[in-house]
């Protein structure tokens, strides 16, 4: 469980001077440092601003509402093109492609933009049931009001989790998995709240 930028580093072993550097930035701006969804947060009047990443082949910085940055260096990119609106990550290969003066004008910007109240809102999505949910639900009440009582995001989620999987089997292992917390009445993603 990552729960300091220590336990992430440890984590992330191959890119320690990497990250240091980009939160030494980071932190030079002022922004306060927090763990959310296992990864360094940085934050600016409770917002998230930017956040920290590493994978096999890159590491970056990820923009909460980088879609309203000025991005007149074309570094921002949609990582999850048609998920995501707002977020946007800054990829990096190397610690000799850290700019520190432009990487502090992007995260200004961002905070900025907070202080100004410009957000993009997500776009609400219609909540589309799978068969599969509604033919388990249809056949019994007490999952049909357990999950009638859940929030339209969690409902959101477990119809998602359910429906995107591509073979029948997957999603049938995906029910199956699903009709207890659902019957428990929580969240598909509660343990990373």
């Amino acid at each position: 469980m990552i729960k300091t930028f220590a336990d992430y580093l440890n984590k992330h072993n191959s890119y320690n001077d990497e990250l240091l550097a980009l939160r030494k930035i980071i932190l030079d701006c002022k922004l306060k440092e927090t763990i959310k969804w296992g990864s360094p947060v940085y934050t600016s009047g409770g917002k998230n601003v930017v956040g920290l990443s590493a994978f096999k082949g890159y590491f970056g910085l990820w923009f909460f509402q980088g879609a309203l940055i000025k991005d007149t260096h074309h570094k921002l990119i949609t990582a999850q093109e048609g998920k995501t609106q707002a977020m946007r990550q800054w990829r990096f290969d190397s610690i000799e492609e850290i700019d520190e003066g432009l990487i502090k004008k992007y995260i200004l910007n961002s905070v900025e933009n907070f202080k100004a109240g410009k957000e993009v809102k997500p776009q609400k999505k219609p909540l589309l049931i799978p068969d599969e949910l509604k033919e388990a639900m249809a056949s019994d009440s007490n999952l049909s009001e357990a999950f009638d009582s859940l929030s339209l995001s969690c409902k959101r989620e477990y119809a998602e989790y359910v429906g995107d999987a591509k073979r029948e089997e997957t999603r049938k292992t995906r029910l199956e998995k699903v009709v207890p917390m659902i019957k428990e009445k929580k969240g598909l993603n509660d343990k990373y709240r």
